[in-house]
């Protein structure tokens, strides 16, 4: 395997490791199904407390998972899949070039 393919394996890291969470995949469903939330709304559907939701959702911000819409007093949540799925892409295409 190839220096740049390690390379793309290690900047995929960040990324399995925010999606490898149980909760985080749930709010991720979650957003897909809705398309946008806040926290309240998020929490009324789940059976995670309203911090432990909050720590999630900045968890998946900082890895570009989701993004934040400010309304008034309330944030609305919604998905931001697209850097995360071309770092995806661009880890098939490295192991279908380099590994197969």
């Amino acid at each position: 395997m190839g220096e740049k393919a390690i390379d793309v394996f290690r900047s995929c890291i960040p990324l399995f490791t925010a999606l490898s969470d149980p909760a985080r995949q749930d709010i991720i469903l979650l957003l897909a199904d809705q398309e946008r939330l806040s926290v309240n709304e998020i929490t009324e559907q789940s059976t995670l407390s309203r911090p432990a939701i909050s720590h999630h959702l900045k968890i998946l911000r900082e890895h570009n998972l989701v993004e934040i819409e400010q309304k008034g007093t309330q944030r609305y949540y919604s998905l931001s899949l697209n850097h995360s799925v071309q770092l995806l892409k661009k880890l098939i295409h490295t192991v279908e070039n380099e590994c197969l």
